[in-house]
């Protein structure tokens, strides 16, 4: 038995209007694996910039806000000191990217994407505002 699998690509576009923020794009990332017709595979969501982050978590109000805090608490302490800085002042950003990852992977079954009950997805922005942020996903699978 051959198996073919099939190769499906979205870019998703985003703004931002602040200099920290995460931007929920869990409906369009599900909505996309739902018109793919792809029932079982992987999903990649990726962020072509290097300074932003995909990260997954929980979408509660109080827990969002104090994942931005923690992230501003970890890239700018010394952010006089950065050398990057005396191009375009946002090595945090960059920082950010380097430690939080640009893209998640996630299994898809039976049509969905298997991922945790409280698991969102957000486009971390850590250099904002910015008018436009590309997210890319792409699944493979059959």
């Amino acid at each position: 038995m051959v198996m073919v699998l099939k190769t499906v690509s979205r870019v998703v576009r985003v703004s931002t209007t602040d200099r920290f923020q995460l931007v929920n794009i869990t409906r369009e990332v599900e909505s996309f694996v739902k018109e793919s017709g792809v029932c079982n595979g992987l999903l990649v969501v990726s962020v072509p910039h290097a300074t932003a982050s995909i990260i997954v978590n929980e979408n509660e109000p109080g827990l969002l806000q104090d994942i931005i805090e923690k992230v501003k608490w970890i890239t700018e302490p010394g952010s006089s000191k950065w050398l990057h800085n005396s191009i375009d002042d946002n090595a945090h950003a960059h920082i950010g990217s380097a430690l939080f990852g640009h893209e998640r992977v996630f299994p898809i079954n039976d049509c969905r994407i298997l991922k945790g009950i409280w698991q969102d997805i957000f486009l971390l922005e850590m250099d904002g505002p910015r008018s436009e942020r590309k997210i890319v996903l792409t699944i493979l699978g059959e």
